[in-house]
C-alpha cells in the first residue's frame, strides 16, 4: 500500500492485531500486517518465552508490544504489598461473588485461600513493569504501546533510543491532545465499540474528531480502533483520515485464538446487542460478553464494583473458576463465562485462520476502496 505508516514501519498492510495469543501475533505479521502482543499477564519469564518463540517465526518481519504502565510509576507504588490490596478487597464483595457462583451450582471452597499475590497488578507497579520492558527492549519489537495513559519517560526514553515508535490508546479528545504534547508518535483512537475498557463515544465520532486535534501535531499518526472487523470497514475509517485500524476481538474467534471453546461458541452465536460496558470485571468500564456475571453486578442491591485493580484481584479467581469449569461441561459455568469482546462480534460469525481473517480484511478493504472510487464523477 502506499502508506507512510507503512513504510516507517516496515509492514505491508496498516492492520494492527492487538492479541495475547502469541500465534495470532506470528500470523499478522507473517501475512503482512503487525501483530501486538498484550503483555499485562505476563510475568518476565513467559513474555521472554513468547517474545523469543514470535522472533523464531517472523522472520525478521516487526510486530509490537501492548503494556499497561503507568506514567507516574513511583506514585502508583506506594509501598503497597499484594496482602495491603487482598485486604481492600470487603467481604461484602468476596460474599456477592461467592453467592452468585453458588447460585449456578459451583463450589466456592478455597476460592480465595491462596489470595492475590499472583495477579498480573504487579505489572501495574514500579519493579514489575520495569522488568517487562527490559524484556521487551531485549527483542526487536517494532512499536510499543501503552494502554494506561500517557507513556511514562522511561518508556519513551529506551524507545527513542532504539528508533522504535510510541503508541497509546486513546478514548477522548482530551486524552490524544495529552499524548501528542507528551511526544507519542502514533495514537490507536477507540470508540465505545471496543471490546475491552473503552469509552462512550462511537469509533465514527471520535476517529475524525482527534485527527482534527492532531492537525497542530502534524507528525502525529492515527490508528482506529473500536468495532471494525472488516476490510470495508477498515476503508471507511482510512477514508475519514486514519493510517490503519487497530483490531482486538475479530481475533478471539481464529482457531489460534486463546479463548476457551465455551467463550468462542458464545461469541460466534451472539450479535452486536450481546455486549456490555461494565466495571464488573476490573473497577474500570470494559465492553465483554454479557452473562450473569455482568448482570449481577447492575442488579439492585449489588455492591457498586471496586476501583481498579482491586476488581480485578476479586473476579479474576472467580472466573478463572468459571472457566475451568466451563469447560468439563458445567452448565452454570458456561451460563455465567464472559471475556471481552467489542460489537463486532456480530460480524463474527465463523471461525476461521487467522490468516484468512488478514487475507479477507485485504480483499474486502480493495473491494471497498474500488466502490468508493466509483462513487465519483468521472
Amino acid at each position: 500500500m502506499k502508506s507512510v505508516l507503512c513504510r516507517d514501519l516496515g509492514i505491508e498492510f496498516p492492520l494492527f492485531a492487538f492479541s495475547h495469543c502469541r500465534d495470532v501475533v506470528a500470523e499478522v505479521t507473517r501475512a503482512g500486517g503487525m501483530g501486538v502482543l498484550g503483555a499485562v499477564g505476563h510475568t518476565p519469564e513467559s513474555l521472554e518465552i513468547d517474545l523469543r518463540w514470535i522472533d523464531e517465526r517472523v522472520g525478521g518481519k516487526p510486530y509490537g508490544i501492548d503494556l499497561l504502565v503507568p506514567n507516574n510509576m513511583a506514585a502508583k507504588e506506594g509501598g503497597v504489598t499484594a496482602e495491603d490490596l487482598e485486604a481492600r478487597v470487603p467481604l461484602e464483595h468476596r460474599r456477592h461473588v461467592a453467592q452468585l457462583l453458588e447460585k449456578h451450582g459451583i463450589d466456592t471452597a478455597g476460592l480465595w485461600d491462596e489470595g492475590f499475590a499472583n495477579s498480573s497488578g504487579e505489572n501495574m507497579r514500579e519493579a514489575g513493569a520495569e522488568a517487562l520492558l527490559d524484556v521487551a527492549f531485549a527483542h526487536p519489537i517494532g512499536f510499543v504501546v501503552n494502554a494506561l495513559g500517557v507513556p511514562p519517560p522511561g518508556m519513551f526514553a529506551r524507545a527513542r533510543a532504539k528508533g522504535i515508535p510510541v503508541g497509546a490508546l486513546t478514548g477522548a479528545r482530551e486524552h490524544a491532545l495529552h499524548h501528542a504534547r507528551a511526544g507519542v508518535d502514533i495514537l490507536v483512537v477507540a470508540g465505545t465499540e471496543a471490546g475491552g475498557h473503552c469509552g462512550e463515544v462511537s469509533t465514527m465520532v471520535l476517529v475524525p474528531e482527534v485527527i482534527d486535534a492532531m492537525r497542530p501535531y502534524p507528525n502525529v499518526r492515527v490508528l482506529a480502533a473500536g468495532g471494525i472487523a472488516t476490510g470495508r470497514q477498515m476503508a471507511a475509517c482510512m477514508a475519514m483520515g486514519a493510517e490503519g485500524v487497530w483490531t482486538g476481538s475479530v481475533w478471539l474467534t481464529t482457531a489460534e485464538a486463546e479463548t476457551t471453546p465455551t467463550v468462542k461458541q458464545k461469541m460466534l452465536a451472539a450479535n452486536s446487542r450481546d455486549t456490555v460496558r461494565s466495571r464488573s470485571r476490573t473497577g474500570k468500564y470494559t465492553r465483554q460478553l454479557r452473562s450473569p456475571w455482568t448482570d449481577a453486578w447492575q442488579a439492585d442491591g449489588a455492591p457498586v464494583p471496586l476501583p481498579m485493580p482491586l476488581q480485578g484481584l476479586l473476579s479474576k479467581r472467580a472466573l478463572a473458576r468459571v472457566d475451568r469449569l466451563a469447560e468439563t461441561g458445567h452448565p452454570g459455568a458456561k451460563a455465567l463465562a464472559t471475556y471481552y469482546v467489542g460489537q463486532s462480534v456480530g460480524l463474527m460469525t465463523a471461525e476461521q485462520s487467522t490468516r484468512s481473517v488478514v487475507y479477507d480484511f485485504m480483499r474486502d478493504y480493495a473491494e471497498a476502496v474500488e466502490r468508493l472510487s466509483g462513487t465519483l464523477a468521472e
